[in-house]
């Protein structure tokens, strides 16, 4: 029987607008084996096929999914309610799940996710979210995106799981990224030079990861 302290913690991996669960592993399997050898990663696709044009194209095969859609200016969602549906349904069936790492769209809901679990109005069926890897993250509710109805508490209180979070000098979402610490209790940052992708790790940040899934390994 496996020993229980040295179980890996157990990742849902949620991806960016219009990539792929397959798209998120090659680019977190990136990251050195100290860090990849300690977690049990799983990536899943988003229910809906890309309506419209990715990023992606030309760099990354299809196909491509979302996790929901919103207008323009990210004022109105549709899907919401489904895509809270389809994640919870994985992690019954698949579970169980210990925390969460999002990307990009995957990071903005997985951040949300807590918050909106301890109201009572996602993940009611699985365990509670121990921790969260936020990669290019934004807050609902913020200057760029509107809030979705279910998700109107999720901020209202600080959320008080373990997060790292990764914010990039050069991505488009750094104001929002920094923002969104705001509304965690003691959020462990990353700052790399890159964009709006997931960064390799050089020495000092693989540091600071190794620590915290440490630290998360401790808690499962």
């Amino acid at each position: 029987m496996e020993d229980q302290s040295q179980r890996k913690p157990r990742i849902l991996c949620l991806h960016g607008f219009r990539t792929s669960g397959e798209i998120l592993k090659q680019l977190v399997l990136r990251w050195p084996e100290p860090v990849i050898q300690k977690l049990d990663l799983v990536f899943l696709d988003g229910q809906f096929p890309a309506q419209g044009r990715s990023d992606m194209e030309g760099i990354f095969d299809p196909p491509y999914y979302e996790w929901f859609q919103a207008n323009e200016d990210f004022t109105e969602y549709s899907n919401f309610e489904e895509c809270l549906a389809y994640i919870q349904d994985y992690m019954v069936k698949n579970g169980p799940f210990d925390g969460l790492l999002g990307f990009s769209q995957g990071a903005i809901l997985a951040a949300a996710l807590p918050g909106m679990q301890a109201q009572g109005v996602a993940l009611g069926k699985v365990d509670k979210i121990k921790f969260l890897i936020v990669i290019s993250g934004a807050k609902f509710g913020g200057e760029k995106f509107g809030m979705p109805k279910l998700a109107s508490n999720a901020f209202s209180k600080p959320i008080d799981c373990p997060s790292l979070h990764f914010i990039g000098e050069k991505d488009f979402m750094k104001p929002e990224s920094i923002a969104l610490l705001e509304a965690f209790q003691d959020p462990v940052v990353i700052h790399h030079p890159k964009g709006h992708t997931v960064p390799k790790l050089d020495d000092t940040n693989l540091e600071i990861v190794v620590n915290f899934t440490d630290t998360i390994q401790r808690m499962i």
